[in-house]
């Protein structure tokens, strides 16, 4: 079947990670009007393909398109990021560069967590109900790289979703269409653009990617799709399959296990006004210094936090720092991003106390290295209790917003057509091209 054969030609590992090569069988399947937007002035050049679905035989076009010329070959470092300068601020990790007791160190760590979830995740959730705390531990300790893919999907939910699920993502690819295809095409080569995978115009990278995003957003018409998303996409794809991806995407904005964070995207943007006024009532509290001089300045968490809660720090911060991060933001929620953002002010407290507004705001959007550390920052993170303070925040929050209506009513009957959000959503997400 071809959808079968598409979905499985994306699914290549090499240790838990995708496989940095060209696929030519591949396709990215696109609307027929969005076609132009690749460069094909026709629909000559593409191919029709019988596939049956649920009994039903259907003519199925496949564009099939010419990649871009493969970028030249550059130094890039172990997790695929072309390297920008000889001396990379990411140091080389790799085992061989390691001295033979650190070597020895990780792969004991190796064995306990294959241990720990059994053959192809097995033994996890038998594991989790009795050692909660050993697991709690572990991860906060960070993932080994080659089980992260398999374990982000255990913890998050989704592969239980797809097993119940099967068939759905090749539906939503190959039979549906999407009002937001051509903002997805417009955006795909801003995601990780220094990543191997994703440098290739139309190359593999950017077809899984485009895919990922297409499906979700006819998954999920109400959300579609806003920029922000194809970060958290294009992170998963570093560690999983397309379809794998698209089901971890519905397990977190969905909620499966944690509280759904579809809010982010909605219009308005209303899960992220929710966190932002709690990050700016928990700065006043565990950092009253700050917080005063915040209002001084007239300096608000909008002006730098919101693409740590749009992007959960996968946009602009060290990589390895952001896999530890999505570690424990996948299998303890979203108060790690709370936590993170806590800890950064508090690492550079002191610095920022003496920095006017045009200064300030270049510096909270602008960490020192020493401060994006994760043995370093993430400690401190945990040491910060958030837990209730964020439930009576959010509690006070709800309470003051359900008033709203009554004092200034609002239309709520806009059809998709005529929300004015587009544009809005992406102007907050303030991410730069």
């Amino acid at each position: 079947m071809l959808a079968r054969y598409l979905v499985e030609m994306s699914k290549c590992y090499t240790r838990g990670r995708k496989v940095f090569c060209d696929d030519s069988h591949s396709s990215l399947v696109v609307d027929i009007k969005s076609i132009n937007q690749f460069g094909i002035s026709s629909i000559s050049g593409m191919r029709t393909s019988s596939c049956s679905w649920d009994g039903d035989k259907q003519e199925v076009f496949v564009p099939e398109f010419e990649p871009g010329p493969v970028p030249p070959a550059r130094p890039v470092d172990k997790y695929g990021f072309v390297k920008s300068e000889p001396g990379s601020s990411i140091p080389d990790m790799s085992s061989k560069s390691k001295p033979k007791t650190d070597r020895e160190r990780e792969e004991r760590r190796l064995q306990k967590w294959r241990k720990m979830i059994g053959v192809g995740g097995v033994d996890w959730k038998c594991y989790v109900r009795k050692k909660p705390q050993v697991v709690k531990r572990r991860i906060r300790k960070g993932i080994p790289d080659c089980l992260r893919g398999l374990v982000w999907q255990l913890i998050s939910g989704s592969r239980d979703l797809l097993l119940l699920n099967q068939g759905v993502y090749e539906q939503l690819v190959l039979y549906e269409t999407s009002a937001s295809e051509l903002d997805i095409i417009r955006d795909i080569s801003r995601t990780f653009p220094s990543h191997v995978y994703f440098q290739q115009r139309h190359g593999p990278g950017q077809r899984s990617l485009y895919n990922v995003l297409k499906a979700y957003s006819v998954y999920d018409r109400d959300v579609g799709y806003v920029q922000g998303m194809g970060f958290l996409a294009g992170l998963l794809l570093l560690y999983m399959s397309e379809e794998d991806a698209f089901w971890l995407l519905v397990a977190l904005l969905k909620g499966a296990v944690h509280a759904p964070m579809e809010g982010l995207y909605l219009a308005g943007l209303p899960l992220v006004q929710q966190y932002l006024f709690q990050f700016d009532r928990l700065v006043h509290e565990l950092l009253p210094r700050l917080g005063s001089h915040f209002d001084e300045e007239t300096i608000n968490p909008s002006m730098y936090a919101s693409q740590w809660f749009i992007t959960v720090f996968s946009y602009s911060f060290p990589f390895p720092l952001a896999l530890r991060i999505w570690d424990v933001f996948l299998y303890e929620g979203v108060k790690i991003i709370f936590r993170v953002g806590l800890a950064l002010l508090k690492y550079c407290q002191e610095d920022l106390l003496k920095l006017p507004f045009e200064k300030l705001v270049h510096a909270l959007r602008n960490f020192p290295e020493d401060a994006l550390q994760p043995n370093v920052l993430l400690p401190m993170a945990y040491s910060l209790k958030v837990s209730r303070t964020l439930e009576e925040l959010k509690q006070e929050y709800l309470g003051v917003n359900n008033m709203l209506p009554q004092l200034q009513p609002v239309r709520l009957s806009i059809s998709k057509d005529q929300r004015p959000s587009k544009q809005k959503r992406e102007e907050s997400l303030n991410i730069r091209t």
